[in-house]
């Protein structure tokens, strides 16, 4: 699949056939999650309303994890076996990848606030998701600090690469430390322990927010592949245009009539 995929030609054939797909499975998704979650889903008996938040920010914090998950596969692909659109899928999921870790940390510190009476604390759950946004930005930053473009990449994908071992700490760090982070209540070996009333719509929005990734992925995959076709054609222009000067023009080697 992945040498099928290979080809940017066949990429740009597939992935324009399926950008609408996602793009409609994502809006009426997310659509019907949002109602779900917000209208339909009954207050927690504990928390009241603004259990309603958890919606938005543990999806977030799903897909903040996987996306970076997937910029460290696709970096490792583009640093080992050279696939032509590993490293494009990569530089396009990392700040799609920092936008949910954004909404999570926001979300996070809304919810904190009534439930634990602060904005921010610096446990180990908290600090780990800020240590995995700054790694988003350093990823971003990196890939365009080079001019040579491909040792940006290079270098990008190291740092994912090394950034990676922060996912379990994340995943465990509300169990290998004492912090006011609830413990997970979904993805659990004893099953989830949140109620089906709440759990479904949460589940809902979890596949509107992948639908989502997917939507915007093909989008900047295709948006980066027509960015490079373009600077192709332009350095290809420019080399003719070069290679016209100097030849010597009509006019000065035609004989002089008289």
């Amino acid at each position: 699949m992945l040498s099928y995929l290979a080809n940017p030609a066949r990429f740009m054939r597939i992935s324009g056939v399926a950008l609408p797909w996602f793009g409609a499975l994502s809006l009426l998704v997310l659509g019907l999650g949002l109602v779900w979650a917000l209208v339909v889903a009954p207050p927690d008996y504990q928390q009241g309303e603004s259990v309603r938040i958890m919606f938005i920010h543990v999806p977030a914090a799903w897909m903040a994890l996987s996306v970076y998950l997937f910029v460290a596969v696709a970096s490792a692909v583009a640093l080992v076996w050279r696939h032509p659109l590993a490293e494009i899928a990569a530089q396009a999921a990392a700040p799609i990848g920092a936008a949910f870790t954004f909404v999570c940390l926001v979300t996070g510190s809304l919810w904190g606030r009534p439930m634990w009476g602060t904005w921010w604390v610096w446990d180990a759950r908290l600090t780990s998701v800020l240590v995995l946004f700054f790694l988003y930005l350093g990823y971003i930053a990196l890939v365009n600090a080079f001019d040579d473009a491909s040792r940006g990449a290079r270098a990008g994908s190291l740092l994912a690469l090394v950034g990676i071992v922060n996912l379990p700490i994340i995943k465990f760090s509300v169990d290998w430390w004492n912090t006011l982070h609830q413990p997970a209540s979904v993805l659990r070996l004893g099953g989830p322990t949140i109620d089906a009333s709440l759990l479904a719509p949460l589940l809902v929005m979890a596949l509107g927010f992948g639908f989502l990734f997917g939507w915007l992925l093909l989008l900047r995959m295709r948006a980066a592949l027509n960015e490079r076709k373009l600077r192709a054609l332009r350095v290809y222009g420019q080399a003719l245009d070069g290679s016209a000067a100097d030849e010597p023009s009509s006019a000065a080697t035609r004989p002089a009539w008289r």
